[in-house]
């Protein structure tokens, strides 16, 4: 059901440190806009993943696409939620690519943002792409 809670607040939590552990180990020379992500799927797996940015901006890898490319690579295919880490205030979203690469797997994927300070934003997918791609 739309905009009812997947996680409960200890998942939450574990979850918002797997990304923070990610976010350390983020590549980001240009920009220094480090970004953590840890993507929780259906059975309870989870998989972290760190930007890693390029001299040829356009080929930078968004955190949250690198951790949806692990947990399809491990079989993952249903997702739950997904917590990002920035150090933004307001705590960043998922730009618009990685928001439409989450919605191939669950629209109504739970979206915890959070910031290095702790500013913590919820949102569902849903709520941030309200009219996504679909092939038809």
């Amino acid at each position: 059901m739309p905009g009812t809670k997947k996680i409960d607040e200890f998942t939450a939590e574990k979850l918002i440190a797997e990304a923070k552990a990610a976010r350390e180990n983020a590549y980001a020379p240009y920009s220094n806009f480090k970004v953590g992500a840890a993507l929780l799927t259906e059975g309870g797996k989870i998989f972290s993943g760190c930007n890693v940015e390029n001299a040829s901006l356009g080929l930078t890898l968004c955190a949250e696409r690198n951790a949806v490319g692990a947990a399809i690579l491990a079989g993952e295919r249903q997702f739950k939620a997904i917590a990002i880490v920035t150090d933004d205030e307001p705590p960043a979203t998922p730009c618009g690519a990685c928001r439409q690469v989450l919605a191939e797997f669950s629209q109504e994927l739970e979206i915890i943002t959070v910031n290095l300070e702790g500013h913590r934003l919820d949102f569902f997918l849903s709520d941030l792409i309200p009219h996504l791609y679909e092939l038809k």
